[in-house]
């Protein structure tokens, strides 16, 4: 049986958020501010500076991104974002693992608003349970955000402990 696709079913496709990340397609510059401690009331940040790369998959219903970093203390980062966006939800799934912890976490799930997205999911850390908040910012065509925060209550409250602001790299830049 052959299906044919109709005006309304490309209308949804462009508007159902499946292109939500595509602003996110090519090489960042990324400012890092994280937490030196986790979870325990403390305010001091560490700043380092790192690259992402973002390219779309499968339609743009999939994509992958890396990450490169150095810590201040010389240690090196590495790690990718998987996002899948499942059109019957309209909803992505965020996964992450880098060259740390070596494994996949768990996802946070969720959808833009404008430009705004928020994704919500449920981890560990330190072998307690915390819900855990990624927050997106579409600042223009070449700047954006993005932020960590976890909940040690069920998400009434939250400490943001990383946030990365992305600047796209120029022709010509490194």
């Amino acid at each position: 049986m052959q299906t044919t696709t109709t005006h309304r079913d490309l209308a949804d496709e462009s508007t159902d958020g499946r292109r939500d990340f595509d602003f996110l397609v090519g090489r960042w510059h990324v400012r890092n501010r994280r937490l030196v401690r986790r979870l325990e009331a403390n305010n001091e940040w560490q700043e380092f500076a790192a690259t992402n790369e973002m390219q779309s998959l499968l339609g743009g219903l999939c994509n992958l991104d890396t990450y490169d970093a150095t810590f201040p203390n010389g240690s090196q980062i590495q790690g990718l974002t998987l996002r899948c966006f499942n059109p019957q939800t309209r909803k992505w799934s965020i996964y992450w693992n880098d060259s740390v912890q070596c494994e996949l976490q768990p996802p946070v799930v969720g959808a833009f608003q404008a430009d705004r997205g928020e994704f919500y999911g449920d981890d560990t850390f330190k072998g307690a349970a915390i819900r855990v908040r990624y927050v997106w910012l579409k600042l223009g065509p070449d700047s954006a955000q993005w932020e960590q925060a976890f909940s040690q209550d069920g998400g009434k409250n939250w400490e943001t402990n990383w946030v990365m602001e992305l600047r796209r790299a120029s022709a010509g830049m490194p």
